[in-house]
């Protein structure tokens, strides 16, 4: 999340447009910037329970706060995507980049054999209260009548980040999640099969963080995501 930031920073005061993929090392909730915590004990967990019937599995997870808005989202078999992009017409069109990166995940997918719709105005649901894998809005990428991709953003000085989720396989913290493997019967994605096929989408190339992003990197970090105040300051 620090790295995310930092990308940020750097698409906003350098105008450098970034696109990164990445997984996590153990299963971790994040939750949107306004989202509440719920004052829930200890301040670096908390318990998915957001499941459909009385054995659901409840266990304490890692948490974090996100930078972007939007619900919690567990980050376990799955791919995550940060996109940050400098402000301008040439970054930016009339479309939201949340549909256009769907869009193209969309494309990757249908390249698999895997059909995928976008959920449009007047299509939305509601089927929980806390993940946001169970919450369809406008611009949410559906497989089966299942969210598979959801996306949120903010911006600073017209720069954009873009925080995504890219459900691979259903987690045993929240098993009325399918993700796409469980309901394609393809070739199962990897996160780095749908990494390296989706990066093919954009022009750009490999490069490694600068000495100055990576220390903002471990500034940011202290400052924000690893410090409990900030992950339950609401």
């Amino acid at each position: 999340m620090a790295a995310d930031e930092a990308m940020l920073e750097t698409a906003s005061e350098r105008g450098v447009a970034s696109l990164r993929f990445y997984t996590w090392s153990k299963p971790t909730l994040s939750l949107g910037y306004f989202q509440a915590s719920g004052g829930r004990q200890p301040p670096d967990s908390l318990i998915v329970e957001e499941n459909q019937g009385a054995n659901a599995p409840r266990s304490p997870l890692p948490v974090v706060r996100r930078a972007t808005g939007g619900a919690a989202i567990l980050h376990h078999r799955e791919l995550t995507y940060a996109l940050a992009l400098p402000e301008g017409k040439a970054w930016h069109s009339r479309e939201s980049w949340i549909c256009r990166f769907h869009h193209l995940l969309r494309d990757v997918l249908a390249e698999s054999g895997i059909a995928a719709h976008l959920v449009v105005c007047g299509e939305e649901r509601k089927l929980g209260d806390v993940l946001c894998f169970l919450h369809q809005t406008p611009g949410d990428l559906l497989v089966n009548g299942s969210k598979v991709a959801g996306s949120a953003q903010r911006k600073l000085k017209g720069a954009l980040l873009q925080h995504g989720s890219i459900l691979l396989s259903r987690s045993e913290f929240a098993p009325m999640l399918p993700g796409i493997n469980d309901m394609s019967g393809c070739e199962p994605f990897t996160p780095e099969r749908l990494a390296d096929a989706l990066a093919s989408r954009f022009a750009a190339q490999p490069n490694d963080w600068t000495a100055e992003e990576t220390e903002r990197i471990a500034a940011i970090r202290a400052a924000k995501y690893a410090n409990p105040a900030w992950n339950e300051k609401r």
